[in-house]
Formats: C-alpha cells, structure tokens, sequence
C-alpha cells in the first residue's frame, strides 16, 4: 500500500519537473503549476505529519487555536513561542521607522511592551477576523465558526457548511491576505466528518506542511464539538509553487523514505470551540527525519 505522504512528494516532483518558471510577489521566484489535490484519511487516528522532515506541530494547531480565537495581534502568539507571523510586521516596522532592528529584539518588544504590540504587532483583519467577526455591510459581525458547528450539529446533511476568509472589502487592510481562504464540511450518512481545504497560493515546502496539520486539528474540534468521528481530509491547492531558494531542499525532502504517520487525538471534549488548548492535543508515534531549513519569502 502507498504511504500517503507519497502524494506530497510527488506533488514536490511535479513542481520541479513540470513547474513554470514565474517572477513572484516576493522578487525570489517560483516554480508553479496550477492545481492540485491531495487526500488524507483520518478515521483512523492517522495525521498528516509529514515524516520526510520534522514538522513542528505544536506550531501549527498554535496558530489554529490563535485563528480561533478571532485575534489578529502577533502578541499572544510570541508568547507561546510561536515566530510564523513576525516577518511582516517586522519588515513593516524596518520600512516605516529605518530602524534595521534585529527579529529577536523586535519579538521581544512585542511581548513585553503592550503598547509596542498594538501599534507594531497587529496585522490587520487576517483570518481570526474574518472566521469569527465578519463585519457585513450593515455592521453586524458574523461568527462562522459557530454557525458552521450549529449545522453539523442541526442540519449535517447540508451542502452549505464552509466559512472562508477572503472578505474583498477588508483584504487591502491585510498584513498577507489569505492563502487558506476556503474550508467546507461534509458529513456521511453514517457521522463521519469530512473537510476540504482550499489554499489559493501555496509555499508548498514551508507553508504546506503546517496548513495539513492546522486542517486536521481543526477538523477534529470540529468533529468533536459536533458529536461526530473524523473522516476524510481533502486539501487543494490552487497557485502550487516552490520559491527558487527551496529546489534543493525539495529535492532533499523527496530522496527520504516516509516513515510510519503518527496519531493525532484529542484528550478531551472541551466545553465550546474556544475552550481547546495546546495540551488537549496528543500526538504519538512521530518518529520523522531532520528537519531541512529554508528561509520564508516575504
């Protein structure tokens, strides 16, 4: 039987193979191909933590659970450890003041200076903002993420179950907008929760890996706050690229031999969606290769 990580190394392949070569926002240039489809089997405990490198989990259901919460300041992510998110405001901060500012002091100020954090850390109406406060044209706000547990709980067999954070009107205002913008939900006649992920523009070396696992413990809130098991996760990706500076880190990730997928479970049922934390998240059996550095094109 295949190893389902071979589905992500051969979409590594494709890119090199048969990517175009394109001059990209960053000025670092990709390879790109258009489409693409990648499915992950939950039901059995199984995630999708690639082996092939070690991929810092925690790091991504962190910035699951900050999404959750509908934050969209840097602060509260600095302070469990969590750098993903700096290199925009940090490079906001360098052009606006002149100051060349090194990451470390600049995260530093952001966790111990609030008044620093609100003018230099915030990052505009990212997607906690859209998934929990869509403001429509009339003012109210919109929680998606408690509609959408209302229907799997009252109406699973519905076909309008997604929330998606590509709010045109507020998009301008974004420090990056939206790269996982669609998420919709499926559930099976005999209560398996299925998932489908929709990335318009995928960093498929570093950001890919870390969207499988923010997915996948999503879905299992998900599926725990509806009373339901976890099925099947469907990701697709629409602008698939390799930066130029990571072909020989891809090509060093495909010449490894995936390893047995760990389990990801939860330890317990939380009162609501915005009661889960880090620690109710166990993971076993992740036994992956070294992890292979490459730098974020911003």
């Amino acid at each position: 039987m295949t190893h389902p990580e071979q589905q992500y190394l051969d979409l590594l392949s494709h890119v090199l193979e048969r990517g175009d070569r394109r001059i990209d926002r960053t000025g670092v240039g990709t390879l790109s191909v258009f489409g693409a489809m990648l499915r992950f089997d939950l039901s059995e405990g199984q995630a999708p933590i690639l082996t092939t490198k070690k991929v810092w989990w925690k790091t991504a259901v962190k910035e699951m659970l900050w999404f959750l919460t509908g934050g969209t300041n840097l602060r509260p992510l600095l302070q469990q450890n969590v750098r993903i998110w700096t290199d925009w405001p940090l490079a906001s901060y360098r052009r606006e003041t002149g100051e060349n500012i090194s990451q470390a002091e600049f995260e530093r100020r952001i966790v111990e200076d609030e008044a620093f954090a609100a003018r230099w850390g915030e990052l505009g109406p990212v997607y906690g903002k859209q998934w929990r406060r869509w403001l429509g044209p009339d003012g109210q706000e919109h929680d998606q993420i408690a509609g959408l547990i209302d229907t799997l709980r009252q109406n699973p067999s519905s076909r309008r179950m997604l929330f998606h954070a590509w709010n045109v009107a507020e998009v301008g205002a974004m420090a990056l907008p939206p790269c996982h913008m669609v998420y919709q939900y499926h559930v099976t006649s005999d209560g398996r929760l299925n998932g489908l992920l929709y990335q318009r523009s995928v960093d498929l070396l570093l950001g890919a890996p870390f969207n499988f696992v923010g997915a996948a413990a999503l879905l299992l809130m998900l599926a725990d706050q509806a009373g339901l098991r976890p099925g099947e996760l469907v990701w697709v990706g629409g602008d698939t690229h390799l930066y130029l500076n990571h072909l020989d880190q891809a090509r060093e990730q495909i010449s490894r031999k995936p390893r047995d997928w760990p389990s990801m479970r939860l330890v317990r049922r939380a009162a609501s969606i915005d009661d889960y934390r880090i620690e109710d998240f166990a993971v076993e059996g992740y036994d992956p290769h070294p992890p292979i550095a490459a730098e974020v094109a911003v």
